[in-house]
Parts: structure tokens; sequence; C-alpha cells
């Protein structure tokens, strides 16, 4: 870049992806009225490129071309040229990535498409080349000829983009609802346990991707059934995956994805919502199995993000980079002769053995740290006992970290951003229930508390946040995964201002995105801008569908309300998003979750708190050690007292309580 670049017009913008792109030679425009009306008065094509900060492919196109001065100029003298971050407008990334999976039959990051003044997508694809490669033409080339069809046959253009518009609709339009049963999750385990893969666990092959809401439904099918294949897909993805080098072995906390089938080598950004959902499915499988490894994953991820991805407002940021100094990964690999130079000869001759160190590496002539064996292996291999092993890997590592701290770290994404928070608080306030750390505590209701009071509260949502500024009205997603959060929030706390929050939060979600009349959710408000068309999103994805997890919210506020008409809408919503369920479960796991939570014959866990603060805690140890993930937890009112002013459990179901288990004896029983 020249070092007399001239700020474009991001400078004034607040995502870190549009500000990296503010000294670019392109004359780039935010997404705005100022661009499109533009685009408008000249009859100038748009070009649209969507990315995000910690997209390390994002970052070599802007190098190779948006740096580039003659491929500015091109684009300068003939497009409209809009720089969006996917993070802050999901609504417009959801749009014309389907446009460019219709057009190209794939998609990713970032994401190049052309527009009409009228914002109908015409021709797009993902990143271009400088230079003609491998049967792809450069990019400068793609500009001119885009360029030259629109010169010369504008009228041809637009009817093949109003075309595909008209088909973008189509596809978006809700196919008829069908009955439903609770059949349908077994129905759909058997068909995911065709793509598992029984040797290195996950689903599918390389790259490999996490399915966290499949190994979620796995669990859940397990708890109600029995079905030990459906367990067993659960511990070995997670055994697997734990011990791979797509999970961060001195720091916590997982990477994006793994490029191999056996969790070896990952694309090295770490999401805020990939450690929000993986916590959460390793806490419930710890929950579900006892199994210790699985709580120190789930500590260790609730951990890094403490140190690492926590605002001092209390927000969680969004996204690492997988770059540091121009490579991707070099934060984060070692050589031996780096091990050896931080430890003495035995500490380090145990590290290489157990996390895969050598002279000649496991990736690119560097180690990817991984674990090829569990503990208790090493433990017995090494003839020593599993807790002084881990004790002095544990010594290890502290030396390590304390070493890679003086490395140049990532580039860090600093926005908050409400539907990624949700997912956090919601694994921090389960992580405190489960693993009875106050701190996860604190830092779930410092969240909520953060983006209720600084970004719009529930009835006036704003998406994102950074720099004092709360921005975009917020999204399906954002309303339903915060009331999902706040939902686990108040089974932990039993703050009734959760309870009262939630609840806005729900009205607010019916209110500005429900469809009475195919019974389905917008993925935008009533009165958000007009756009091409007004998406739906009902596929799991990175995150779960913003669909899904409005009807999961709807299901447990439902439940812990005890809103009969709001387990109405769900069951229809859940009947509208039959189909999907049936034909492509691996894509509907959230759906299937909310399917089999309402299904499962629910019940209310209703605890009366006794006089003794002790027996009242070891009451809720009891209740939270249990995994129970279709009943609610909530405290009692003044019609369900405590007996003998012990703690007292009440099991209700379809608003009938059976008689009350008097004290932690009784309730355990019970429970058993």
């Amino acid at each position: 870049m020249s070092p007399n670049a001239k700020p474009n017009r991001l400078q004034n913008e607040t995502s870190p992806y549009l500000l990296q792109h503010s000294l670019n030679p392109v004359d780039w425009y935010p997404w705005g009225e100022e661009a499109l009306n533009k685009a408008k008065k000249e009859k100038r094509p748009i070009f649209l490129s969507i990315g995000y900060s910690a997209c390390h492919w994002c970052h070599v196109m802007e190098k190779e071309s948006f740096e580039d001065l003659e491929t500015a100029k091109i684009m300068n003298q003939h497009f409209i040229n809009i720089k969006v971050d996917r993070e802050e407008r999901p609504d417009l990334d959801h749009i014309y990535m389907t446009a460019v999976q219709a057009m190209t039959q794939h998609g990713g990051w970032p994401m190049s498409v052309f527009l009409t003044p009228e914002l109908e997508p015409f021709y797009g694809g993902t990143y271009f080349p400088p230079d003609d490669r491998q049967g792809t033409p450069s990019f400068k080339k793609i500009l001119a000829g885009v360029a030259s069809a629109w010169s010369q046959r504008p009228e041809e253009v637009t009817k093949s983009a109003q075309q595909l518009c008209q088909a973008l609709k189509e596809i978006s339009h809700p196919p008829s609802a069908q009955e439903i049963s609770v059949e349908l999750v077994g129905n759909s385990i058997q068909q995911m346990a065709r793509n598992f893969d029984s040797d290195h666990g996950g689903f599918g092959s390389a790259p490999k991707f996490f399915h966290a809401m499949e190994m979620k439904l796995c669990l859940r099918h397990w708890k109600r059934t029995g079905a030990q294949n459906a367990l067993a897909i659960v511990t070995l993805s997670l055994d697997k995956i734990a011990r791979g080098g797509i999970y961060d072995q001195l720091g916590g906390g997982f990477h994006r994805y793994s490029t191999d089938a056996e969790w070896l080598a990952p694309h090295f950004e770490k999401m805020l919502y990939d450690n929000a959902l993986m916590a959460e499915v390793y806490l419930e499988a710890y929950q579900a199995t006892q199994k210790v490894d699985y709580a120190q994953v789930a500590r260790d991820i609730l951990e890094y993000v403490l140190r690492e991805m926590t605002s001092p407002e209390g927000g969680f940021y969004s996204t690492q980079d997988a770059d540091s100094e121009g490579e991707e990964g070099k934060y984060y690999v070692w050589s031996e002769e780096e091990i050896r130079k931080s430890l003495d000869k035995e500490s380090a001759d145990q590290f290489c053995e157990f996390y895969d160190v050598s002279a000649k590496g496991n990736w690119e002539g560097k180690s990817i740290l991984r674990r090829k064996r569990d503990w208790d292996m090493l433990a017995k291999e090494h003839g020593t006992d599993r807790q002084w092993l881990e004790d002095s890997i544990s010594s290890t590592k502290r030396k390590l970290m304390a070493e890679r701290a003086l490395r140049v770290a990532p580039f860090r994404d600093e926005k908050v951003l409400v539907s990624w928070n949700g997912l956090m608080i919601q694994s921090l306030a389960l992580g405190y229930a489960v693993l009875n750390d106050e701190r996860y505590l604190r830092a779930a209701q410092t969240a909520a508390q953060f983006i209720l009071g600084r970004m719009g509260g529930a009835t006036a949502l704003r998406h994102t946040y950074k720099d004092g500024q709360a921005r975009v009205p917020a999204f399906l997603d954002d309303y339903s995964a915060l009331a999902l959060g706040l939902a686990t929030l108040f089974e932990a706390d039993f703050n009734r201002n959760w309870e009262e929050q939630g609840k806005k939060l729900v009205e607010q979600m019916l209110e500005k995105f429900w469809d009475k009349a195919t019974h389905t959710f917008y993925f935008t408000p009533n009165a958000h801008e007009k756009l091409i068309h007004r998406p739906r999103e009902t596929h799991d994805g990175a995150t779960p569908s913003a669909s899904a997890m409005a009807v999961t919210a709807l299901v447990r506020w439902g439940q812990l309300l005890r809103k009969t008409e709001w387990l109405t809408i769900a069951e229809d919503a859940l009947k509208a998003a039959s189909q999907q369920m049936q034909k492509l479960p691996s894509a509907s796991g959230q759906f299937l979750c909310a399917l089999d939570r309402l299904k499962n014959s629910p019940k209310e866990l209703v605890l009366a708190l006794g006089k003794s603060e002790e027996e009242n805690e070891q009451a809720l140890r009891t209740l939270r050690a249990h995994y129970h993930p279709s009943d609610c937890l909530r405290p009692a009112g003044s019609d369900q007292p405590s007996k003998g002013g012990v703690p007292t459990l009440y099991i209700c179901e379809n608003f009938t309580c059976t008689a009350p288990c008097v004290g932690l004896d009784a309730m355990t029983a019970r429970l058993k």
C-alpha cells in the first residue's frame, strides 16, 4: 500500500473489517443510501464485496486486488463499489450468498457479486485471483467482462437478474406443513449416522466442521431412548476433537474447522460462536457421562473466553484472525527447537512426546500441538498417576503460554454481536450450573446487563456494538439467541429480571418476525429496509438457524412461564419445518432439538428453597448434576412452599404436580 494512500469512505465505520479497507485505492462505499442512490442516478452496476475480519482469503484478495492501483482504476471507472462486513449485515450476506450459490453451486468468503442498480444480482463468485489461474480468469478480466456486458447488453443483464430474483423468492417460500412426532428425531439420527466418521469422529470428510447441534441432538435421543449408538457418536467425536490440533492445546478454545479428517490442521481463526456452542456440548456431555475430560475442556474454553474475548464493558468480542505477521497459524505452531529452548530437558522430552512435536514437524515443517492418546493411557504407559501427570503438564503449559504471549498475536475483531453473545451467555450460565464456578455466572450476568443496557434493550435491540455505538436493528437470531441465553441464566440464578426481559424478547420476536400466514419466521424485522426479498433462515450453518432458535426460545419460555399459546406457536412452526427435518436432518439439528424438547413429556422442576443456604446450594447442585435437557428449572411461587424449612422439589407435568420431594435425600432418590 502506498504511504500516501488517502482514506476512502470506510474511514468513518466502526467495523474492523471495513476499516481494514479504508486506505484501499478502491472508491469503497459502505452499504447505505449514498451508494445505492448514486448507482441508480448514474445507472451503474454495483460491485458488492462481503467478508469478515478473520477471513484469510479476504485478506489475500485485498492485498492482491483491492490494493492494486490498476485493478482499483477499473473498479472505480465502471462500478459503484460497496464493502460489507457479513457479521454486521447477515441479512445481506444471506440474500446474496444464496444468489451466488444458485449461480455457481458453491459459496464462501470473500463473496464477490455484481448487482443492478435495483440491487438484483446477475454475476458472482467468491475469491478471484489477480492473474489467470487453473482455469479461473483473473479478477481484472472478470471486471472487464462484466463492465462490457452491462454497457452493451443492459436489458439482457437486467432480465437475467430479475429471473434470478424471482427464483430466489420461490426458493425461500416455505413448503406446506406436515404433522410431527418425536419419532422424526430417531429417523434423523439414523440418517446422520450414515455420515458419521467412525475412525476419527465427526461427520463427513475434510474439511470438517463441529456439527454441535447434531451432537446435542444425539445426546437428547440417547437420554430419551437409551440408544448407545447415539451416545457413541458424541463421545468418540468429542474425544477426538479435544485431542486434535483444532483445539488450542495451550490456551483453550477451538479454531474454526479442520482441513483434514483427523482434526489435526485447522483453519486457525477462532470464532466466539464456535466456542460457545462447543462449550455447551462438552458441558452437556459431562452431565450425561460424568467424564471429567469433558468438564476440563469446557472449563478451558470458558477460561479462554474470559481471558481473551471479554471486553471491559462485559460484552464478548467476535473473532480472532487465523494469521499473524502475514502467516496463517504462526502464533499457534511450534518447532522442536522452540520447545527445547523454553523448557528443561525432562519437561521438553515429555511435552514433545505427548503433543506430537518433532524435528520434522507435522504441518509445513512445524508442529501443531495435538495429544495422540488420552490421559489414562498416557499415565498407564508411564507407570504414573494421572493427576500427577496432568499437574506436570499444566506447569509446562503455563511456561509455554508465557513464551507464546511474547509473539505477535492475531488481530481480534472487537465487535460485540448480540446473537453470538446470547450463545455465550447460555454457555457461561450452564458452565456455572454444571461446574459451580461463580466467575462464569458473573460474566454471563454482566454480558446480559451490558446488552440490555447499552444495545437498545429488549424492545429496541441493536445487532452490533463497537466504539460506544450500537448499530443496525437486531435480527431474528439476536432476539432468539439472547432469549435462550436469558432462559439458561434465569435457571442458574433465579433472578426475576431475566424472566421479565426474556418474556419481552419473545413478545418482540413474535411481533417483529412471525408470519402467521405461513407459521414461519422472517430473518429481518417488519420495519427493515426494503431489499430484493425478505429472507428466512431455516438451515443450520456454523450457528443454529435463527428460525430454529426462535422455536426453541418459544418452547423454553413457554415452559418457564406456562404460556401454552407459545408452545402452540412453536408446534405450528415445527410442522412448517417438518419437510426440511425429514429431508435435511443435518441442516435441522436445532429444529430437531426443539422438537425433542416439546414432544418428550417435558417436566417443570420447581424448587422451593429452605432456610439453610448450604442445603439450598446442595439441592441446586443435585438438580444441575443431572442431564435433563427436556425439563425446565424454576423457583417456586407462594403457592408451592418449602416443607419443614428444607428444600422442596415439585415435579410438574402438563401443569399438574406430583407430591413434593422434601429434603435432599428424597430429591436425590426421585431424580435417580
